[in-house]
């Protein structure tokens, strides 16, 4: 008998109209609400769509999930057989509703809510799968009237599913209207007021997207109705939202993209932004400050040792001087210092603006530009070491270091930036990081603060008598320590020259090679001009031709040899995958020219016992090389809120959150941290 009912069941259905699998509708002037489904017959355990069809009068809207300042979602509660599982509503891209001062977020025209259905695998052919709904809506336009139905579908079940011809289409649009998984790394950061979501990625260009909005999917974190600031870059986009006047608690920033693209096509995708630890909290105040400190510390840099021989040697010279001439002497190291700064900063912003990805010693990632510091490391060496002067006769010590005057200190201090612009000092990393995200005059700011810090230990020597009068008085011995301070200089330039191989392999060391020859032999003929009382124009101008001419056969090169065993090159979605594995991870953010990263590296992250414990813990180590720059490494390093190197984080096995290592490492510090202590 049962069979019977089967077969008459499958002769019959394709002849049903498409109603059949349409509810009783409930009507009302604003709303026609009916349930439907997408198939004509269910088969045992296959899922199926189930939706809530409302069909809006002219005017009239409903809402999404969040409805923001006004508003309420749809709810629909289902009573399915025993055993059976419906899914949540799975709610199309809404649109943006404005009301007055109010934004509320929901739907016109026609829209279905569907869900999924997965009935049970013990239901039999011929059996009826019977569903009841009781669902509330509000529509609304200048009033808004809340509506309520109740809804029956009868779905036969077959052997085998059969698709609904009629209402695919239906389903179909509302499968297109669904926001889709988003492609993009993602990240917010606040700033008083403002609340930056940042996405990182292909496709979100100015050339590919023209408009971008953000609907939050909770209240009480966004101020719905305020204007959404939008910067674009070749592989990134930034939008600038005012949040809530009392923002809730926010740990990360959920909802959806809204973007136009070019063509006029509008799409929507999932966002889960978490909020970053530390660079975005900072208000301006503690910004500066933090910037002040780590200007400080950033003396202590291996950066900036090369220049602690101009400033040795400056100090020297300010043995015995009259007070007034001490003031003036720091105060120029101390303007070349903030000024340069500024000037970096300045720049940055500049390119940032013009859609480069750049952050925090972005400049060295350029080969020709570590060329040009390595030649004039190398120039500064010669100076020192008497090879030629510069403002007179190498008698007079009129050198970079020595010269006197406001222009050489200022100048002394100008360098000291340029070198030390690799370096990430403690508490730099998040004044940095909460600089770029802020206004232009705050970012200039933070930065100048960074150059004060820098300069404040020359700057209290000359404020304090006392200190500056026990300073040893200028004699013969200058002289020795001028030529000893020479040689960091030549270390900086050898250090340089590693890096360029790391960037452009032996050709570019070939380059460096060759125009430090050149250089060599031209300020050695500069030298002797000078010594015999000429000018020596015609060896300046030769050797500037060389150095100008050389570094324009400059190219990148591929990388320079294979990662030791026990290292592991970073790319994009392996760290989820070691985490989907369950295995910890150790990521070492770096450059060649960062020479914190390096010392970091040999003091601790190359040591027997953290690679051991590493490898005894099933912890993989990767390293993320941006020597050259790399786009998707510049986009890590700003979803974790940095905007240079060194960046250190490490994911415990078995799961847990990202843990931020300081900038300066210790083997006990690694070993603590990875549970080996």
């Amino acid at each position: 008998m049962r069979f019977l009912v089967a077969l008459l069941a499958l002769l019959i259905l394709p002849w049903l109209p498409a109603r059949a699998l349409e509810s009783t509708a409930q009507e009302s002037p604003r709303a026609r609400v009916t349930l439907v489904a997408d198939q004509l017959a269910i088969a045992p355990g296959q899922a199926f769509q189930l939706g809530l069809r409302l069909r809006l009068a002219p005017r009239w809207h409903s809402y999404w999930r969040h409805a923001g300042d006004a508003g309420a979602p749809t709810e629909i509660n289902l009573t399915l057989p025993e055993s059976s599982k419906a899914g949540p509503i799975a709610w199309p891209i809404p649109q943006a509703i404005p009301f007055g001062p109010l934004m509320s977020f929901g739907y016109y025209g026609e829209v279905v809510l569907p869900m999924q259905i997965t009935p049970p695998v013990g239901l039999r052919a011929g059996d009826l799968f019977s569903i009841t709904a009781e669902a509330t809506w509000l529509v609304c336009d200048d009033v808004c009237i809340p509506e309520e139905g109740s809804f029956r579908l009868d779905l036969p079940v077959a052997a085998e599913a059969q698709a609904n011809p009629d209402l695919a289409p239906l389903f179909a649009a509302a499968a297109a209207a669904l926001p889709r998984p988003s492609p993009w790394q993602a990240s917010a950061t606040t700033q008083g007021e403002a609340l930056r979501l940042r996405l990182t990625g292909p496709g979100l260009g100015r050339e590919s997207l023209k408009q971008a909005l953000f609907i939050p999917g909770q209240g009480g974190l966004l101020d719905h109705p305020a204007p959404q600031s939008l910067t674009q870059g070749p592989d990134w986009l930034e939008l600038t939202l005012k949040r809530a006047e009392r923002p809730e608690k926010l740990t990360a920033l959920e909802g959806v993209l809204l973007i136009t693209d070019q063509g006029g096509r509008r799409l929507g995708y999932e966002i889960a932004a978490p909020l970053l630890p530390g660079a975005g909290f900072l208000p301006l105040w503690q910004a500066l400050i933090f910037a002040l400190i780590g200007g400080v510390i950033l003396n202590l840099m291996p950066c900036v040792f090369p220049v602690l021989a101009m400033k040795a040697m400056a100090l020297a010279r300010l043995g015995g001087a009259a007070r007034g001439a001490v003031r003036l002497e720091a105060a120029a190291y101390t303007a070349g210092a903030v000024v340069s700064f500024t000037a970096l900063a300045g720049l940055l912003l500049v390119l940032r603006g013009a859609g480069m990805a750049l952050g925090w010693g972005f400049q060295f990632t350029s080969p020709v530009f570590v060329l040009a510091i390595a030649w004039l490391m190398l120039a500064v060496g010669l100076n020192l070491s008497g090879v030629f002067a510069l403002g007179g006769p190498i008698g007079a010590g009129g050198h970079i270091a020595a010269r006197g005057g406001f222009l050489g200190s200022f100048a002394t201090g100008a360098l000291a930036v340029l070198v030390a612009s690799p370096c990430t000092a403690p508490f730099m990393a998040a004044a940095i990081g909460a600089a770029l995200v802020m206004p232009a005059p705050a970012t200039l700011a933070v930065f100048a603060a960074l150059g004060l810090g820098l300069a404040a230990p020359t700057l209290i020597l000359a404020l304090a008598p006392g200190l500056a009068g026990k300073l040893p008085r200028p004699g013969p011995w200058m002289e020795k320590l001028r030529r000893i301070m020479a040689w960091p200089m030549y270390g900086a330039a050898l250090w340089l020259v590693w890096v360029l191989w790391a960037q452009s392999g032996w050709p570019g060391v070939a380059l460096a090679a060759a125009g430090g020859l050149g250089l060599l032999l031209g300020t050695s003929s500069l030298g002797r001009a000078q010594r015999r009382g000429q000018g020596g124009l015609g060896a300046v101008l030769a050797t500037l031709g060389l150095l100008i001419a050389l570094p324009f056969g400059l190219t990148a090169a591929p990388s320079a040899g294979p990662m030791p065993e026990t290292v592991e090159s970073w790319s994009p979605g392996r760290v989820e995958a070691l985490r989907a594995q369950g295995k910890g991870v150790f990521l070492n953010v770096t450059a060649a020219w960062c020479l914190s990263c390096q010392v970091n590296e040999r003091i601790a992250l190359r040591r027997e016992a953290v690679q051991a414990a590493m490898a005894a813990r099933g912890i993989v180590y990767l390293k993320a090389d941006w020597t050259r720059g790399d786009p998707a490494i510049a986009a890590l390093l700003r979803t974790h809120g940095r905007e240079g190197v060194p960046l250190y984080l490490f994911w415990p096995p078995g799961g847990g959150e990202a843990v931020i290592l300081p900038e300066v490492l210790t083997e006990a510090m690694v070993l603590r941290q990875i549970g080996a202590l």
